[in-house]
């Protein structure tokens, strides 16, 4: 019986020490996310729908210029869930209005860009004919408000030449990736 006893005590210790060390690993881990939260930058509803497919344009442009296939790929998903979860009746008229025609076109190129991992040239293929159409939604009415830029590189596609919508002044070429990052030039400043 004193055993029994003696058993039944410990393992109410063992119990009561567990416990309270768990109770100090979760405030613990709420002061470490609290401070996380306090650090990280809120994301803010900014009232302009289109500044979220904006982003994803951006953030592909940027991985295509890297040579990063992979990032853009995520990228183009992002760009199609970004456009899946905006309201055209949240736009201005002429924004709502080249969104309709720009909008399936968009889709379908980022879809094509997210789902070609390993194949830059053929995502850069699906990135010319998006930058047009991104060009034609900013012209509508710049999402962000801040300064964009309308970059040509003209050695792409054997000279033809393609263009792109970039939020920096300084040529980082999605075409031509690290192996000429630099070319090209700025055809147009937006506001």
């Amino acid at each position: 019986m004193k055993i029994f006893l003696l058993g039944l005590a410990m393992s109410g210790l063992l119990f009561t020490a567990c416990n309270n060390n768990q109770k100090a690993t979760a405030t613990t881990g709420a002061d470490t996310s609290s401070r996380q939260a306090a650090t990280a930058p809120e994301p803010k509803d900014s009232g302009k729908p289109l500044e979220k497919v904006l982003n994803g344009y951006l953030q592909l442009k940027n991985a295509l210029s890297k040579d990063d296939d992979k990032d853009a790929a995520e990228a183009g998903k992002g760009l199609v869930e970004a456009m899946a979860s905006l309201d055209s009746k949240s736009l201005s008229g002429e924004q709502a209005k080249v969104f309709q025609d720009v909008a399936d076109d968009i889709k379908e190129h980022a879809e094509h860009i997210g789902a070609n991992a390993g194949n830059i040239k053929h995502q850069r293929e699906h990135f010319e004919t998006l930058s047009q159409d991104m060009y034609d939604l900013v012209k509508a009415g710049n999402p962000t408000g801040d300064k964009l830029y309308y970059d040509h590189c003209p050695m792409y596609n054997k000279g033809k030449g393609a263009n792109w919508v970039s939020e920096k002044k300084e040529i980082e070429n999605p075409y031509m990736g690290k192996e000429m990052l630099g070319c090209g030039t700025v055809k147009e400043e937006m506001n």
